[in-house]
């Protein structure tokens, strides 16, 4: 079991692979099928896990990360727990833009286990973005995969002009900005 490390393979020609990490597989599941529906050019790779560290790899089998999701369900304290672990192994060359967090289950107030500030704490602790969604609605679950396949495009270099390093930064300002307006 090693540390993920965000350039240890290059990248192949219109292929990109996501990693979805959480404890709440049927969100997984769901989130992943809806990624794979959505129409793209690009050869799509998902991989899931409930945690972190993937198992040692055999005969250089894995692909290449080009973007890691850690899915924390703010209805469970063992799901930001376990995330939290997680983080520990990811190499450090990851939080330059290949890495977001998706908190689900922000539309049922009453019934959140994990305070929003904590899970800003730890996006801004990883300079990572943060995205707010209730997977249970399949419109939003599907606006919210065809943010991460553009995210994806993106971080594995198939969209001239951006990087994942100045696209992370761009979102990351644009959420600061919006907290300035309100």
């Amino acid at each position: 079991m090693s540390t993920l490390t965000a350039f240890g393979k290059l990248p192949t020609l219109n292929s990109a692979t996501i990693l979805l990490v959480g404890t709440n597989e049927v969100f997984q599941q769901q989130l992943a099928e809806t990624i794979l529906t959505e129409k793209q050019d690009l050869k799509v790779n998902i991989h899931l896990t409930t945690s972190l560290p993937l198992p040692a790899e055999r005969d250089h089998i894995r692909p290449r990360i080009d973007l890691i999701v850690f899915m924390i369900n703010l209805q469970s304290k063992l799901s930001f727990t376990n995330i939290e672990a997680s983080l520990l192994h990811v190499d450090a060359n990851f939080f330059l833009g290949k890495v977001c967090f998706l908190a689900t289950g922000a539309g049922r107030m009453n019934r959140i286990n994990v305070e929003m500030n904590a899970i800003l704490k730890l996006a801004d602790l990883y300079c990572s973005p943060v995205l707010f969604c209730e997977l249970e609605c399949e419109k939003i679950r599907i606006t919210t995969a065809q943010r991460l396949l553009r995210m994806l495009q993106i971080c594995a270099g198939h969209v001239s002009g951006f990087s994942a390093l100045s696209f992370s930064s761009l979102m990351k300002s644009s959420i600061d900005d919006s907290s300035f307006m309100a």
